[in-house]
């Protein structure tokens, strides 16, 4: 029988909740479910709520009873807010967490880089925001909780899968003993160490890298700003790197990178931590500065990814489907792009509204986007851990001009995270004007913010289904149009449209927004009337035209629906 431990996770700072498991004897009857998901962190809840948005029921199942121990995921991006925003926990997650644009690196003492994250007055996030893992889960739990549509389950662990053609078989372990669940669906969001993904001998593509760091939480008082500050080769530490970050209630993350020739356990040893903290510490001013450990650990960069994401009835996501580095946020802020990714596909498959090719295009794009930051992390990683003596003598090459050459100081920028642009997307339109436009959002990316009053945004409006923005100064939508979309919504398409530029209310949209000095059309690249973007139901931009009919809308929403 599966027995988690029912012992609160230490920390100086955070209060973990132990949860009562879920037994099956209080559940005799288990009917077959649409959605499991195996894993309670940030793809799978995630995945859960975005799926409930989407009015599909689902079955979140974890080994453990409580949230994650450590700060873990630190930073989290603008895109992740815009994601987390639409599952409900961005208010919690930016009234808690501290928010930051710069970074700094050093060489030697000396200061060679500062990075600047672009923000304009039409984000309502910052580029960054600093809040510990334990936070972010307690948010998604607490939406979770009070969803109905979400089944959660703690101390139930997945030790078998079977799979049939239309059904899988989940066994699951309990403090009392196993059960089996029936699905239509299984989610493999557990964790980078999947026992689903190994139990299936399931294969990752891609690089391990052979530089280890600890990470280290503790909590000390330094009057310095939010920002990310990164140390090349510093005199206690020579030929490695070393990065810190502030985080909320005083706690400070220390990542510091091994010497070659130090193991693991002795690098966790507490005279080892100490000296290596105060060390650091002495470095940047602070020597002596009182400091208290709440967490640590040894973290390995890899830059691995499954070549294809479904399998069956079982779909990867989060770091079950890849394995990402730290340096540019790229874990969990890739999870959450994977899950608002998986929800809105596995729900219009679940709802008859596309056939499975839909799914195998969630496995395209996302393995797509894994491989894109598998490159770019790949350049970060091997700056920050050179994997050979060529690559490390590069490094030290560039290191080394910094201190005099500004011209080679931007090669220390990380490559932060973004949202991945499915340009080549099987589900963009092929008969629309994208390359006639001269600006705005293309096919596959997210959409640009508009802030439309002090405390109102475009994407306060988006999402949860396809949006038409149409851009109109007319007193409505032409009749054309509003047929498509009234045979689209009669055939259970979530089709929303959203009239921009009219100062009165526009008949056929469900929404007008005024565009009184034109800003929203010049930042969407409009020159008149009569142009619109399409919308997916993840806000990534499928289809826009200059000039707007309903043909042409009808061939959009056909081929973002494949059957």
């Amino acid at each position: 029988m599966h027995q988690p431990t029912t012992e609160a996770r230490p920390s100086i700072y955070y209060d973990y909740q132990v949860f009562t498991p879920w037994l099956p004897s209080s559940h005799p009857t288990q009917e077959r479910k649409k959605v499991v998901i195996a894993g309670s962190g940030p793809a799978g809840m995630v995945t859960a709520l975005e799926l409930a948005r989407h009015g599909v029921p689902s079955v979140i199942v974890t080994a453990e009873l409580q949230v994650s121990q450590g700060s873990r995921a630190i930073v989290f991006t603008r895109r992740s807010m815009e994601i987390l925003q639409q599952v409900g926990v961005a208010g919690l997650m930016t009234e808690n967490g501290l928010p930051w644009r710069f970074g700094n690196s050093y060489y030697r003492g000396q200061h060679v880089f500062r990075m600047e994250a672009p923000h304009d007055p039409d984000e309502r996030f910052f580029p960054m925001l600093n809040i510990q893992q334990q936070y972010m889960e307690e948010y998604l739990l607490d939406a979770c909780a009070a969803n109905p549509l979400i089944d959660f389950r703690w101390g139930n662990k997945v030790v078998s899968v079977e799979q049939e053609a239309d059904v899988a078989r989940v066994e699951i372990d309990t403090p009392e003993g196993p059960y089996t669940l029936e699905t239509d669906w299984l989610i493999a969001a557990d964790g980078g160490r999947s026992g689903i993904r190994a139990a299936m001998d399931l294969k990752m593509e891609g690089a391990s890298y052979e530089g280890l760091f600890v990470i280290a939480d503790i909590r000390i008082d330094l009057p310095l700003p939010t920002e990310r500050l990164a140390f090349f080769d510093p005199d206690w530490n020579p030929g490695n790197t070393i990065l810190m970050h502030r985080e909320p209630h005083g706690i400070w993350r220390v990542d510091y990178q091994l010497p070659a020739a130090e193991t693991p356990e002795e690098a966790l040893r507490p005279e080892s931590l100490k000296a290596r903290i105060d060390a650091q510490l002495a470095m940047i001013g602070y020597a002596g500065t009182p400091w208290e450990m709440d967490w640590c650990s040894v973290y390995s960069a890899r830059t691995l990814t499954l070549p294809d994401y479904v399998h069956g009835r079982v779909i990867f996501t989060g770091d079950a489907a890849h394995l990402l580095p730290i340096f540019g946020v790229r874990g969990a802020n890739t999870a959450f792009q994977d899950a608002q990714a998986l929800g809105w596909h596995l729900a219009f498959v679940i709802k008859g509204l596309a056939g499975p090719k839909l799914l195998a295009n969630y496995s395209t794009e996302r393995v797509g986007a894994a491989r894109e930051i598998i490159e770019e992390a790949g350049k970060s990683t091997r700056f920050m851990t050179p994997p050979s003596e060529g690559f490390r003598l590069l490094r030290d090459a560039v290191l080394s001009l910094s201190l005099s050459e500004a011209f080679v100081r931007p090669l220390y920028h990380w490559r932060t995270s973004r949202p991945h642009e499915y340009t080549d997307s099987a589900l963009n339109s092929r008969g629309d004007d994208n390359a006639l436009f001269a600006k705005g959002p293309a096919h596959g990316a997210p959409p640009q913010n508009i802030r439309l009053s002090a405390d109102d945004f475009l994407l306060d409006h988006l999402g949860g289904g396809f949006d038409l923005l149409y851009f109109t100064e007319a007193p409505a939508l032409p009749d054309p149009l509003q047929d498509v979309v009234r045979a689209s919504r009669s055939r259970g398409v979530p089709l929303r449209v959203i009239a921009v530029g009219a100062t009165q209310p526009v008949a056929g949209a469900d929404l007008t927004l005024e565009d009184v000095n034109g800003h929203f059309r010049q930042r969407y690249g409009v020159p008149a009337s009569g142009a619109a973007y399409l919308l997916r139901p993840d806000q990534h931009i499928c289809a826009r035209w200059l000039t707007l009919d309903a043909t042409r809308l009808q061939a959009a929403l056909h081929t973002a629906l494949p059957q």
